[in-house]
């Protein structure tokens, strides 16, 4: 059997990504969650520190016959957040760009399907400026009665 030595680096690192972790969580709770009402949370916290220029990835499954809200907030040390929401062949289905950057986006599906969405940290107009910061995307949904 063999044995692994965590060094003190490694360990460092792993507590500092935990933090930032939490802290992310933290942020989509406050400033993401508002933004679904009246629509109910799905219970899930989609949340990840983002570099300007930087871009992160996430499929969902969405039933028709339901209506669904999306909401992406990013850290306000961060330029202009685009969303793209895409199906399973590559078209894009909407994005935020086109809607002055809105945070969200309601819509329901004629039918069930898995959707790409890809969400994008703006780029800074500053020549050699980093900025970072959490971003969050969250889905809500209400059901047709």
């Amino acid at each position: 059997m063999k044995l692994y030595r965590i060094t003190p680096v490694f360990a460092l690192l792993l507590s500092a990504s935990a933090v930032a972790s939490a802290q992310c969580k933290a942020f989509a709770k406050n400033d993401c969650l508002p933004e679904l009402a009246p629509y109910t949370h799905d219970g899930n916290y989609h949340a990840t520190t983002l570099v300007a220029g930087e871009e992160a990835e996430l499929y969902k499954t969405f039933y028709s016959d339901m209506e669904y809200r999306v909401a992406v907030c990013g850290d306000v040390n961060l330029p202009d957040i685009e969303f793209l929401v895409m199906d399973a062949n590559k078209n894009v289905l909407y994005t935020n760009k086109e809607n002055n950057y809105s945070r969200t986006w309601d819509f329901k599906p004629q039918s069930s399907q898995q959707l790409k969405f890809v969400i994008r940290a703006g780029s800074l107009t500053k020549p050699g400026a980093v900025a970072s910061g959490c971003v969050s995307i969250m889905f809500g949904f209400k059901t047709n009665k």
